[in-house]
């Protein structure tokens, strides 16, 4: 396998990571956007193939014995997450850095495997409570998995310090301008 770098962006859900990954995609075109594989259904307007690698739970398994992986994650019961092998070639192939939006456990891993060649950096929301209101906002969680959400947050941000970098998305102007810079001059650097 060919080795180049790595840009890893991590954060718990509702910390707006998904926005400021898009906004450093549009400024930087030298990364390309690293597609995840996953075993949940697809959201509304989420494509097979841009968004994620939608599989089935006995396809990642399969993959996963085949060591088909650069990392991977059950990150909620039954719910299989991983970064393939394959998809970081690709991106390398083409001469330019994979940026993977992955979680923090997955991201942790990765970082570990590529000691060298990965910047990380962890996106938080200012406070629990402000995560918590824009998971609220989404629409999309039952009372049920918006507790599981916020538990697994809190869970999440104890990690933080492992990562490069934290940005505080308080103003996603700053924080994505903060994400910016610190990109741009690993990738210079």
């Amino acid at each position: 396998m060919l080795t180049g770098k790595i840009i890893i962006v991590t954060a718990p859900s509702g910390s707006g990571k998904t926005t400021l990954v898009h906004k450093l995609l549009a400024a930087c075109p030298r990364l390309t956007f690293s597609i995840s594989a996953c075993t949940r259904s697809p959201r509304d307007g989420e494509i097979d193939g841009k968004d994620y690698h939608f599989l089935s739970t006995e396809k990642f398994e399969e993959l996963i014995k085949e060591d088909a992986f650069v990392e991977w994650e059950m990150v909620y019961p039954g719910k299989y997450y991983g970064t393939l092998k394959s998809e970081v070639q690709r991106i390398w192939d083409e001469n330019r850095s994979p940026l993977l939006d992955i979680d923090v456990q997955g991201a942790i891993s990765v970082q570990k495997k590529y000691p060298d060649n990965s910047l990380s950096i962890f996106i938080q929301a200012p406070s629990l409570e402000v995560l918590q209101q824009r998971l609220e906002k989404r629409g999309t969680e039952t009372p049920e998995s918006l507790k599981e959400r916020v538990e697994k947050a809190r869970y999440e941000m104890s990690f933080s310090h492992e990562f490069n970098h934290i940005v505080i998305n308080d103003d996603l102007e700053t924080a994505s301008a903060t994400l910016n810079d610190i990109v741009l001059n690993y990738l210079e650097g």
